[in-house]
């Protein structure tokens, strides 16, 4: 025996990731207690939400963990590498259960013991929520547990259907508590006087202790004591300080602009033979993520490493950048159908930080609609599209096109199947002068390409002519999403490519976004249908090949410049554990008469001000307003009278001391102690209840 563990890297890497692991005892109890219940569990749906980076996916692995060594089935979904479709859900369960046809139970494997499904990142599923409620789950066995983690609560149609009720638990998981944050600093070997400056720093925000933990473990330094607005954004600038070399700087570049990282990535990027071992140091890195298809970093990370990488070194970021797309670029040469599509979903990630490189996206659902070909069950969905958002004389120009070209028209279709948008590509080369006589887009295209740049014989001309949302029409949408991802399959795959056109309406919107991208406006070819206006964009393929166009983007990409603020700012948001915001509610009482202390507050980051305050608004008198309103709840219930006098006469208008606080209350000392204790326990309840709820839901739970 050579002493070296069995099992695969990432089995290796999954372990030593439990080991650091710390704190959610009270998480894990409750899960232990159905997991207990072997019959009829106390509950069937343990729903976990909470900020990115508190922790939701090492939390699911740890349970994962008990559940298999328990003898149960272990089940695993994550949002992040499906498409939010019932079938991709339904084929990744496979690879474990029984997945009958229609909506038949879900059977498990034989000596398979109970089923524990395990859901992470759900908001990447929101589109499915209701048939995971009313479809998915409900064909699991009785006995099994479903765990879902995500960043949002659970949608009122959860906690309002009667039937959820008592099967249904909800935990708002927090930031680790100041025992739990020094237990993971203890594990991570780190100099015990550093313990509390980090815990200080980081408030137990779990991805910014592993964070500021690389940080020193590799010679790094705790210089603050000022806690940092955002932590991520204060923490991966001095992590790559700490970076050995060019090599690995090059490595972590390539993972902030690609969308997932693999080996063979990092073989293109370094141009080196063996790259396992800047692969493996890459995985070990604490804000890094393990896809299906390679790793990628968390999405608080990604800006932030972007900017500062490009910042640090612009020279070595365009060389890993173009070396990026050129991988990207072999990928789309090589594939065909759905994964040709990905990789042109890949190519078009890299210059998602360039906001006019491309027409607006919603950057939300990218990559998780594809379009297919339609069928012809779909012609009558297709055709009620047209005529709801253009009217009957688009449709009927619609229709033509859908009799003469069927195989030009394409379908992005929503969760159930059903058609969401559609898209039509046509070629005018191999059309009729009646067919392009018919439609006013397909003349105004054949008539700029033959005065600009005439297509010679068995060239084709191709037009995008329709695109249409169910709900958004052309405004960021999943089929707008999908446009670009289909045209440049297209344009891959169609031989002889002269001139390719996109029909919009309003063109004059979209004038700076495809002149940007090379596709300018086709000057003098606007044309109108019913009292609609549309415009033509337009790139001769002959003249600007594929190659030399995403060339060309990549040039605009690193010259101009970029958006690398956060997108969502309530991630800068502290997710207090329960001791530090308890312990800041009394300290904000305690300051209550000094705005300058109360300024200071960590809970003027958190959920509780944050929601009150508007633009211009002083956070201060806000937490000031805040703590004064709950001390007022304990008017609302007469046996909690004596305890607001307490409360009063200590912080709101204060005697000079405690004691003569009791005396003009007229109470023993002891008693006042007393009733100033239940108090403030009684505020910190009701505060705490609006933090993890909202102000409205915490009003309904204390009605």
């Amino acid at each position: 025996m050579d002493g070296r563990p069995s099992g695969t890297l990432g089995d290796v890497l999954t372990e030593h990731r439990r080991r650091r692991f710390v704190g959610r005892s009270a998480e894990i109890e409750l899960f232990r207690a159905a997991l207990d219940g072997a019959i009829d569990p106390p509950y069937s749906l343990l729903h976990v939400h909470g900020p990115g980076g508190v922790g939701k996916t090492s939390l699911l692995e740890v349970l994962g963990a008990i559940a298999a060594g328990a003898g149960a089935t272990v089940a695993r979904i994550d949002g992040r590498d499906l498409d939010p479709s019932p079938v991709s859900v339904l084929e990744a369960l496979e690879e474990t259960l029984s997945i009958p046809a229609g909506d038949g139970p879900v059977g498990l494997p034989e000596g398979g013991g109970r089923l524990v499904l395990l859901v992470d990142a759900y908001e990447q599923l929101t589109p499915l929520d209701q048939w995971f409620r009313a479809r998915l789950i409900p064909r699991l066995p009785a006995s099994a547990i479903t765990v879902i983690a995500g960043r949002d609560a659970p949608t009122r149609a959860w906690r309002t259907d009667p039937a959820w009720g008592a099967l249904l638990r909800v935990v708002s998981l927090r930031n680790l508590s100041p025992e739990d944050s020094h237990g993971f600093l203890r594990k991570a070997g780190l100099d015990r006087h550093l313990h509390e400056r980090i815990v200080r720093l980081t408030y137990g925000h779990p991805l910014g202790l592993a964070l500021l933990t690389d940080v020193v473990a590799r010679g790094g330094r705790v210089e603050s004591d000022v806690l940092p607005l955002d932590l991520v954004e204060v923490l991966l600038p001095r992590f790559v300080e700490t970076v050995p070399d060019s090599r690995h700087r090059r490595v972590l570049g390539a993972c902030a602009v690609a969308r997932c990282t693999t080996e063979a990535l990092l073989r293109d990027v370094l141009v080196e033979g063996d790259v396992r071992d800047v692969f493996t140091w890459l995985r070990e890195l604490s804000f890094i993520e393990p896809r299906p298809d390679g790793l990628a970093p968390h999405d608080l990370a990604r800006d932030v490493l972007d900017a500062d990488l490009r910042w640090r070194d612009f020279d070595g970021y365009q060389h890993v950048f173009r070396k990026v797309r050129e991988h990207s670029l072999a990928a789309l040469r090589k594939t065909t159908g759905r994964a040709q599509q990905r990789a042109i979903f890949d190519l078009k990630f890299l210059f998602r930080q360039v906001r006019t490189a491309m027409s607006p996206v919603e950057w939300g659902s990218w990559g998780a609609h594809y379009p297919e070909r339609a069928r012809p069950a779909d012609g009558g969905p297709i055709l009620e599209l047209v005529q709801a958002w253009e009217g009957r004389h688009s449709a009927a120009i619609a229709a033509r096109w859908l009799d003469r070209q069927p195989e030009g028209f394409f379908v992005i279709r929503d969760h159930e199947g059903e058609v969401l948008g559609m898209l039509a590509i046509l070629d005018l080369a191999r059309s009729s002068r009646d067919d392009v006589d018919a439609d006013p887009g397909a003349r105004a295209a054949w008539d700029f390409a033959h005065s600009s740049a005439p297509p010679r014989p068995g060239e084709a001309l191709t037009l995008c002519r329709f695109v249409i949302d169910r709900h958004r029409y052309q405004g960021p949408s999943p089929t707008l999403n999908a446009t670009p991802i289909l045209t440049l399959q297209k344009q891959l795959s169609t031989p002889n490519l002269s001139w390719d056109f996109l029909a919009l309406a309003e063109p004059d919107k979209w004038d700076a976004y495809f002149a940007m991208g090379d596709l300018p406006r086709a000057e003098g070819a606007d044309f109108s249908v019913g009292d609609r206006r549309y415009g033509l964009f337009a790139h001769d393929f002959r003249k600007v090949p594929v190659d030399a166009w995403t060339e060309l983007w990549t040039e605009r990409a690193l010259t101009q410049d970029v958006d690398v603020a956060p997108r969502d700012h309530a991630q800068a948001l502290l997710v207090l554990s329960h001791p530090d915001f308890e312990a800041a509610v009394r300290q904000g009482f305690k300051d209550l008469r000094r705005p300058d202390l109360l300024a200071r507050n960590p809970l003027l980051r958190t959920r509780l001000v944050a929601d009150r305050t508007g633009e211009g608004a002083s956070g201060a008198a806000v937490l000031e307003a805040v703590l004064r309103e709950a001390a007022t709840t304990l008017a609302h219930h007469p046996r909690d009278d004596k305890l607001l006098r307490a409360v009063d006469r200590t912080y709101l208008r204060p005697a000079a001391t405690q004691e003569a606080a009791a005396a003009a209350l007229g109470l023993p000392f002891s008693t006042y102690r007393r009733h100033l204790t239940q108090g403030m326990t009684r505020i910190v309840s009701v505060l705490w209840d609006q933090e993890v709820y909202g102000q409205d839901r915490a009003e309904v739970n204390t009605s």
